[in-house]
Parts: C-alpha cells; sequence; structure tokens
C-alpha cells in the first residue's frame, strides 16, 4: 500500500512511526512533513489546505489511503474533496468535521441531545455579549471564539474587566481571525481535565487511552495559552466507573447524534471532558488526534492503526477489539522560547541521534526543518520528547532524563509536566 499523510506536526510524525510498522505498507508520502517524518516518509511540498494539488497528487502516485491529521483542511472539506475523486480517504467530512469547526454548533448539539456540558450562550455580536456580561454573567466565566483558533481561542476570565478586554480581543480585535466572528460564553466548571481520544466508522466508537494535556506555556499552569506543553497517558483520575458513564452519556449520544443530524462522523472524535463534582462534562470536542495526545496514545497502542482505520472508514469498527498496553507515557514539548508569542527560528538541533534503536524512547519532531544538510527549529513547538515506562512516575523521569539528550540554542520547556500523578 501507499499511504498520504496531510500535516507537518509531532501528531503526524506519531502516526507515520505507527503506519510504518505495518508490512502491507510500501511506501508513505507526508505533506508537507517536517525533518523527523522525513525519515519515514518521502515529504511533498504541497500545502494541507492546497485540496486540488493533493488530490491529484494521490491520483498521480497510486496512493490507496489518505489520513489527514490536521483540524483546518478538515473543516474545510478535504475528504469531501477526496472522496469526489474516489479515493480512500480517513478523517469526517466537512458536514461532520463542524462538530470542531464551531463550538457554537457543538454547544447546540450537547444541548438538543442532553449530552452534559457547561451552560453556556452563543453571540454574533459584540455589545450583545457585553450586555451579557455586565448584566447576566458571573465569574470566573469562559470566553470561547467559535471557530479553529489552533488551540488558543479560550480565554478564562476572573472579572467584568477582563471579560470586557477579552470580548475586544476575540469579537472586534479579531485576534483568532475569522474564527471569532462568533464567541461562545460559557459557564466555568472546575474539576480535573482529561482528553479522551475515540474512534468512530459512523455508528460505533472505540475509545482509546485516556491522556492529560498541559495547555500553558509556564510552570504551574501560568502564561498564555499553546497547542500544548506536554501530556501524559493514562490519566489516573480516569477509572472504569467514569469511563462507563461517558460511554452512556457522552460517547455513543454524541456518535448517536451526529447520525441523527444527517452528518454520520467517520476519523477521530477527540473528547475534552471536565470530571465535575456533578459528573463528567464536555468542554470541547476535536475531530482529530490531539497534539501532543497522539505522542502518548499511539505509542502506547496494541492495534495496527491503518487496520483500525481502514475500519473506520468502511464502517466495519464493531469487529475491532481495541487494546493498549499496560504500561504509560509522557511527553514533553521542547518550544523555542519566546512561544506561543515571538520565536527564533533556524537554530541548529543536535543529540537528535540518541533516540535511535530505542523502543522505550522516542523524539517527535513538530516544527523542524532541513537546512544546509542539517535539522534546525522552524516552529514554536520543535520536538516532542516522549517515554514509556511501567507506571507514570517512570514514564516521566525517562521523558525528562532524555530531554537533556537534545540541545538547540533558545530550548524551553515546562518542568511540571505530570505533576498531577503526584496527587492520584
Amino acid at each position: 500500500m501507499k499511504i498520504l499523510i496531510v500535516g507537518s506536526g509531532g501528531r503526524e510524525h506519531a502516526i507515520a512511526l505507527s503506519i510504518s510498522k505495518n508490512p502491507r505498507v510500501e511506501k508513505i508520502y507526508c505533506a508537507p512533513g517536517n525533518a523527523g517524518i522525513a525519515s519515514l516518509a518521502e515529504c511533498v511540498p504541497i500545502g494541507p489546505m492546497e485540496f486540488d494539488r493533493l488530490s491529484s497528487f494521490a491520483l498521480e502516485m497510486g496512493i490507496d489511503f489518505t489520513i489527514i491529521g490536521m483540524d483546518d483542511p478538515l473543516v474545510g472539506g478535504i475528504v469531501d474533496a477526496f472522496e469526489e475523486k474516489g479515493l480512500r480517504v480517513f478523517g469526517p467530512r466537512k458536514n461532520a468535521a463542524i462538530l470542531e469547526g464551531s463550538k457554537a454548533f457543538s454547544k447546540d448539539l450537547m444541548k438538543k441531545y442532553n449530552i452534559p456540558t457547561a451552560g453556556y450562550e452563543n453571540f454574533d455580536d459584540p455589545e450583545e455579549a457585553l450586555a451579557y456580561l455586565r448584566t447576566r454573567a458571573s465569574f470566573p466565566i469562559v470566553l470561547k471564539a467559535d471557530g479553529l483558533a489552533l488551540g488558543k481561542g479560550v480565554l478564562i476570565c476572573q472579572n467584568l474587566a477582563e471579560a470586557e478586554e477579552g470580548v475586544r480581543e476575540i469579537m472586534q480585535d479579531k485576534k483568532f481571525g475569522t474564527a471569532g466572528n462568533r464567541m461562545v460564553i460559557e459557564e466555568f466548571m472546575t474539576g480535573r481535565e482529561v482528553s479522551v481520544l475515540s474512534f468512530v466508522d459512523g455508528k460505533t466508537i472505540r475509545i482509546m487511552s485516556s491522556a492529560q494535556d498541559h495547555k500553558r506555556a509556564q510552570d504551574g499552569d501560568q502564561g498564555l495559552n499553546t497547542g500544548g506543553m506536554g501530556t501524559f497517558s493514562p490519566s489516573p483520575f480516569y477509572t472504569k466507573e467514569i469511563d462507563d458513564i461517558c460511554m452512556k452519556t457522552i460517547f455513543q449520544p454524541t456518535v448517536d447524534a451526529m447520525a441523527k443530524e444527517g452528518r454520520p462522523f467517520k476519523g477521530i472524535i477527540f473528547f475534552g471532558l471536565m470530571l465535575t463534582k456533578d459528573g463528567p462534562k464536555v468542554l470541547e470536542y476535536n475531530a482529530r488526534f490531539g497534539d501532543p495526545e497522539a505522542q502518548v496514545v499511539l505509542p502506547r497502542m496494541k492495534n495496527d492503526l491503518l487496520t483500525v482505520m481502514e475500519a473506520c472508514v468502511d464502517g466495519t469498527l464493531d469487529t475491532i477489539d481495541l487494546a493498549f498496553e499496560d504500561n504509560a507515557a509522557v511527553c514533553v514539548i521542547l518550544a523555542s522560547d519566546g512561544y506561543p508569542l515571538k520565536y527564533e527560528k533556524g537554530l541548529p538541533i543536535t543529540g537528535l541521534e540518541a533516540f535511535t534503536g530505542k523502543t522505550d524512547y522516542f523524539c517527535f519532531h513538530a516544527g523542524t526543518a532541513f537546512k544546509d544538510g542539517r535539522i534546525v527549529t522552524n516552529g514554536g513547538r520543535v520536538l516532542g520528547v516522549t517515554a514509556t515506562g511501567s507506571t507514570l512516575k517512570e514514564a516521566r523521569q525517562k521523558a525528562y532524563e532524555a530531554t537533556n539528550w537534545v540541545t538547540f540554542a533558545n530550548k524551553y520547556m515546562r518542568h511540571d509536566i505530570g505533576k498531577a500523578i503526584d496527587e492520584a
């Protein structure tokens, strides 16, 4: 089989590594890819939103199966574009990817089908949003840009002044572009956050191992929101009892709701959950693997990834028994100092060879490129250093040990990824 992966981050590197283990796979292409993915796949200089060029490339090269890693092309309708040309492709169609593409849509869906989530209101007009905040809101409160914002379009506001500033940023100054044309104002929930990824074939859902992300840039969950500074799997707070509740009240009802709305979902639903005192509730949905969640979940998966993805496309997921190793994984992101605001690129990276040949250590490339024959930094999140271990504490110790193997001039990381493990 010839495989095409669309994307360029650590998530796509983790997918490529998993796919490369299948003996049926003869050749992998990745568009556009990065310097790490290049060791597993032939990188093709086509952007993820160039649907015509990508689908034409797939036809020309005789690609048997395409995997869409990123959110933007999914929400934009890349799966529809590929299917129109008779190509097999993994991911939700445009009318199903709206589950991530519009927070207002997903909140309305949850309300309609009684899926537990925070109370909310949707706004198209900044003046109406401000009036609501001044007269009816209690604080803290959460403001969310409706559309895609690289995981950064969520503001937690402690008081009215912060909320007014948030409305200005999202809806008036358009800090997140057109994602801020609509906005969701949501009640603030407290509890443990958990990420649960799942495979879906339109009707059947299979749950992957749980994980927990760390979004803030600095230790102690301080600083700005990022695309994710590290993650661990499984979450010790996500018990069998909670999983049973979620399957009955959240997971299967979401799949059934999308089917009833004429939007059957095939691909990956990422459930961002809050474990509140009133039970688990949905914080958000994503329509693809999380990044960096993929980097801790996929190395623990026993099943062949390609076989599971084909079952999602073919509607035969009910024949798959999804299984994970009885171990743990921790991923620490090595970022460029100054991320997510301003940072230097093009700095040489050394020490990557230390990961070669190891089965319990991984270095997933996120923002890297080749320059003059060397691998250099090419983004805010540069590398995801992942280790597996028999326990979360062992995996964390190994991951942090491995962060010392790699160096580049403005290397930055959080030092408390997985600290919650100590409280479990």
